[in-house]
């Protein structure tokens, strides 16, 4: 499945036609390998932001689930509509990944509440994504789970249906919609879609940037990246550490790059052990004795971030919790497929902000920023 998806993709990035033997060896593969399917084909074609496989990915799947009309739809909702009214509700679905949550569907949150001040604003998404949001009282739950391992059927029928009159729901390029092609209402007069991917093509802004235009444009007011959790029952740490990657190995620097740079950080740094076993297992080997290890919610581990002074880490949800918050944050930034992909996932905000791509002085520009911050 693997070396079929990686062919399909190159004549998605040649923009070659495929031919329909090789779309259905991708079709009978799906049944048991949708997670190759997504990790080989899909996300690479997001993660490019370039528009022309924007539309490759309309038309692959598209061919797959047999619906033709899915591009005239796709090449519709790309276009620029003001919103003329104001609706009881505004639905805002989650973009899954909690960073993704807190650099974009956090903005349009935020541009919602500022033009709808008498509206309802609802989270549609996993309750742990919503935890980042909790200590908001604007902003109201409507629980949807979305499994990223789920088999390609079931993914499809993943869907929230929004069938409220009196609302318009703000898509930024959900995995709940499947980047905005399955409709989640019974009509698309009221659904505006942040198309992520290929929205401002020509210019080097990071998400957050892109989506506050893109609500001006939509809603009149543009809006900024923030997280608003419940406060945790942990002792606040002058420094929090995330070396989290997830399954993204690249995103690493080599050994013993970690252990060094934990022992620059002062006594009480508090560093998160991770999503996974296999992660927690690595951070404690890096860290050694005498440090503090946080495992929990990573809504409780967002509190504790605002309240430091100084957070570093990989490119990861943490990165952007820190930005958001304007705290002074420094992080390696490896394992960009593109270097689009860097500038539109690079941290923005008010605080003071290094980004360090991967050299052989990555410690010492640690060091140097890191000096500035803690005692």
């Amino acid at each position: 499945m693997e070396s079929t998806c990686k062919r399909l993709l190159k004549h998605c990035l040649d923009g070659t036609a495929w031919p329909d033997s090789l779309l259905d060896e991708v079709r009978r593969g799906l049944a048991t390998e949708s997670g190759i399917f997504f990790r080989t084909l899909i996300e690479p074609l997001g993660d490019l932001f370039e528009p022309y496989l924007c539309d490759a990915y309309v038309r692959v799947m598209s061919a797959l689930l047999r619906e033709p009309a899915m591009i005239e739809r796709a090449i519709r909702l790309r276009q620029i509509r003001r919103v003329q009214r104001d609706p009881k509700r505004v639905y805002v679905l989650s973009r899954i990944t909690l960073g993704a949550d807190v650099a974009v569907t956090s903005v349009l949150l935020d541009a919602a509440k500022a033009r709808f001040p008498e509206a309802e604003i609802r989270f549609v998404g996993p309750r742990k994504n919503w935890e980042l949001f909790a200590a908001d009282r604007r902003i109201v739950h409507q629980d949807f789970a979305y499994g990223r391992n789920a088999s390609f059927e079931d993914r499809m029928a993943a869907r929230p249906m929004i069938d409220d009159a009196d609302s318009i729901v703000l898509d930024p390029d959900s995995r709940l919609s499947q980047l905005g092609l399955l409709a989640v209402t019974p009509s698309d007069a009221n659904y505006y879609f942040f198309e992520s991917r290929s929205y401002g093509a020509q210019s080097h802004d990071a998400l957050p940037e892109l989506a506050s235009r893109w609500c001006e444009q939509t809603l009149g007011v543009g809006g900024r990246a923030y997280v608003s959790p419940q406060p945790a029952d942990v002792e606040i740490a002058k420094a929090t550490v995330n070396l989290g990657v997830g399954e993204n190995i690249e995103k690493r620097l080599q050994d013993p790059f970690e252990k060094q740079l934990l022992v620059m950080l002062p006594d009480g740094t508090l560093i998160d052990l991770g999503g996974s076993e296999d992660e927690a297992e690595r951070v404690r080997r890096a860290a050694g004795s005498g440090k503090r290890m946080f495992q929990g919610p990573f809504a409780d581990f967002a509190w504790l971030i605002s309240q430091s002074r100084l957070y570093a880490g990989y490119d990861s949800a943490g990165m952007h919790v820190a930005a958001a918050c304007g705290v002074p944050l420094v992080c390696v930034f490896a394992g960009a497929i593109s270097e689009r992909f860097f500038e539109r996932w690079k941290p923005t905000g008010a605080g003071p902000i290094r980004v360090i791509r991967p050299s052989g002085s990555a410690l010492a520009q640690f060091s140097e920023f890191i000096g500035d911050y803690v005692d």
